[in-house]
């Protein structure tokens, strides 16, 4: 039951409308075209807005995005927020807040030092008093008008847009809430997974046609969500390193591991989707240019997986070299070349930071 609602799901045969979830059936002919592969707003449309701002979310859903990307992490008081990390010097104003000076610390999270403010440290209060910034101002120079003008979006937030635009825009609307850092919350006493769980119970949500699929590059939490839920889960990998509570455990295995047929092959017990870095679909040759595509897919496919990976970005500097239009890093590059190589490998679905580019290639 749970593969066969994430193939409904991607295809989206489910349509959030005024009276909720209802079959495609009573859908508007535009809905009907819904069965190509799926684009995911990666945080919204960060190629516009800052990301996870309630204005990026709304802006991919106005954009043609059936889904937009939520990362959680949690705040002091139990609340879950959209931050991409739970340190948010990077994509906030809190450096110019001097009654936060002293919250500026220094912490390891998954390994890695990180010096900054951090979302655990703070009330939902107290982080709603600060102002979302443009996380890569170099690349995305144009975002940085819209500095300062919203606040720190709660995942009940997010859900409260995506219903009302669901139902304004009359076609399937749904969230992918990703848990970020799950063993290192879990270390501190404040885990995301419960929090996460609680809201979808709230909200209606935790059932087989809800409108969320929920990611995580963990492998632990998603083995138990899977008990615990009734929606789709997504395992995320990385074209390197390990799952943080592989490495916590003492598991040697790596995300190398978790791609083989075999590993693929254990993820299906547990989850519906595997959420790839690119590269380990198409990687890149020594020169840095787009390189010849890897078994993966097909053997994703193999084991009852669909796959969609991550992430898809208009900027040169995030462009193979050989797609790149100039040396200027922000200038957009040929992306359309780089979406039809991945999508003639049988991609389910994709994450972009441009969902209205995306969609462009998509559809045609």
């Amino acid at each position: 039951m749970r593969r066969r609602l994430a193939a409904l799901a991607l295809s989206g045969l489910f349509l959030v409308g005024a009276a909720g979830v209802t079959s495609a059936s009573q859908a508007a002919p535009a809905d009907k075209e819904r069965a190509q592969p799926v684009v995911v707003g990666h945080r919204g449309a960060p190629g516009y807005r800052p990301e996870h701002t309630l204005a990026s979310y709304e802006l991919a859903y106005r954009q043609g995005a059936d889904w937009v990307d939520v990362d959680l992490v949690p705040t002091k008081d139990g609340q879950l927020v959209a931050r991409h990390e739970n340190e948010i010097g990077g994509t906030t104003d809190v450096a110019a807040h001097p009654e936060f000076a002293n919250r500026k610390t220094t912490k390891v999270i998954d390994g890695v030092a990180l010096t900054g403010w951090f979302t655990e440290d703070f009330t939902l209060a107290e982080l709603k008093t600060l102002r979302a910034t443009e996380r890569i101002p170099d690349i995305r120079p144009d975002n940085k008008i819209y500095n300062g003008r919203w606040q720190i979006a709660t995942y009940q937030e997010v859900l409260d847009l995506t219903k009302r635009l669901g139902r304004e825009l009359h076609r399937t609307l749904g969230t992918y809430p990703e848990i970020k850092h799950s063993t290192y919350f879990a270390s501190i006493g404040n885990p995301t997974e419960p929090k996460l769980v609680d809201l979808l119970n709230r909200n209606g949500l935790n059932k087989h046609n809800a409108p969320v699929i929920i990611q995580s590059f963990e492998v632990a939490n998603l083995k138990a969500l899977s008990r615990q839920v009734k929606v789709p889960l997504v395992q995320l990998t990385s074209a390197s390193g390990a799952p943080a509570d592989f490495v916590a455990s003492g598991d040697k295995r790596t995300y190398a591991d978790l791609v083989t047929p075999a590993g693929l092959k254990e993820i299906s017990t547990y989850a519906d989707y595997l959420g790839p870095e690119k590269a380990q679909i198409i990687p890149r040759t020594a020169a840095g240019a787009l390189g010849t595509p890897t078994s993966l897919v097909k053997d994703a496919h193999d084991a009852g997986l669909k796959v969609v990976p991550y992430t898809f970005r208009n900027e040169n500097s995030f462009l193979p070299v050989n797609l790149r239009s100039s040396a200027d890093p922000s200038a957009w590059g040929d992306v359309f070349a780089e979406l039809d190589a991945f999508l003639a490998t049988g991609i389910d679905g994709l994450f972009a930071d441009q969902p209205d580019t995306a969609l462009v290639a998509v559809r045609s």
